[in-house]
């Protein structure tokens, strides 16, 4: 456990990391800074930033605020960031991730990850329009992009190496050709999308996993109006007031009691208190199960814009 009492599950090269984290993703600029300082004084020593998200420079301000203040070392941080889909071609590989410790005002990451198995065309929009509307992709094999990845890993910019929106071939894929295993897979998790296959398969291959979009997500840009939504969910709102506990605290202590780590987004100081609040209370075997049994295969984050590239995981 680190000094604020929160779990860490430990990578398959020694490094260990706090099995809760703060999301950041559709985290506008002018609050995130405030959201890391509050996730900072309530414990949080995890933090899930990426490329694509837009908002590094101002987490990086959240961290360094913090510690100039000492209320964080560096080594007590657990800090992730992404490889955009624009970048994975060899030689824009390790300027992305300087960019990224630039923004961040960092040395190094704790963990880097390949936030996407397909390419997209590189040298201009991060999101590059097609003529028809589609996004412009990219033939880039991510066995190349990870080759390089592991040089950054020898060079100390990063200490760990992982997947995001891998399918399990893709990961196995990886796994054959690389000289740094990857630690982690990163994918969307919550009592909607079980992901009870690919959870145990990394399991059984030594890789921590990362449940984003842990309570549904009925804030994503990709969320279809009149979806069920996990915070809804009869069955999660009797098993929260047995425990005296919200539905997304229920949720997130399914996924942790699952070895699944979860980084819940939130810019609300009262919810950033809450998310961290999980460590408490117990499920039943009874309860897990009935959690699991609400399983939909709901996928929110789909990006259907890259269905016809030769790498897309779904």
């Amino acid at each position: 456990m680190d000094p604020a009492g929160v779990p860490s599950l430990t990578f398959n090269n020694g490094y260990k990391m706090p099995i809760i984290g703060l999301g950041t993703w559709k985290s506008k600029p002018g609050e995130v800074t405030q959201a890391v300082m509050e996730a900072i004084d309530a414990g949080y020593r995890h933090f899930d930033c990426a490329y694509i998200y837009g908002n590094e420079t101002e987490v990086g301000e959240g961290l360094r605020i913090k510690m100039d203040a000492g209320v964080v070392k560096r080594e007590d941080l657990f800090v992730t960031s992404k490889l955009w889909n624009t970048f994975h071609r060899p030689d824009l590989v390790e300027p992305a991730l300087k960019e990224s410790l630039q923004k961040l005002g960092l040395t190094y990451l704790d963990l880097y990850l390949i936030h996407w198995p397909f390419a997209f065309q590189e040298g201009g929009d991060l999101l590059p329009p097609g003529p028809d509307g589609a996004i412009m992709l990219s033939d880039v094999d991510y066995l190349d992009t990870w080759s390089v990845l592991e040089r950054c890993v020898d060079r100390g910019l990063v200490r760990s190496l992982g997947l995001a929106n891998f399918n399990s071939q893709q990961v196995d894929r990886v796994l054959r050709v690389a000289r740094v295993k990857p630690a982690n897979l990163q994918i969307e998790c919550n009592p909607y999308l079980l992901q009870k296959e690919l959870v145990q398969f990394c399991k059984d291959r030594g890789i921590v996993v990362t449940g984003y979009s842990p309570l549904g997500s009925p804030d994503s840009p990709y969320f279809v109006s009149g979806t069920p939504r996990v915070l809804d969910d009869p069955v999660l709102k009797q098993i929260a007031a047995r425990h005296g506990k919200s539905v997304a605290q229920v949720a997130l202590r399914w996924l942790v009691q699952r070895g699944v780590a979860v980084i819940p987004k939130s810019a609300s100081a009262v919810r950033i208190r809450q998310n961290m609040a999980v460590f408490d209370f117990q499920l039943s075997e009874e309860e897990m199960s009935s959690v699991d049994g609400l399983d939909k295969h709901l996928r929110i984050c789909h990006r259907d814009h890259a269905r016809n590239h030769r790498h897309y995981p779904f």
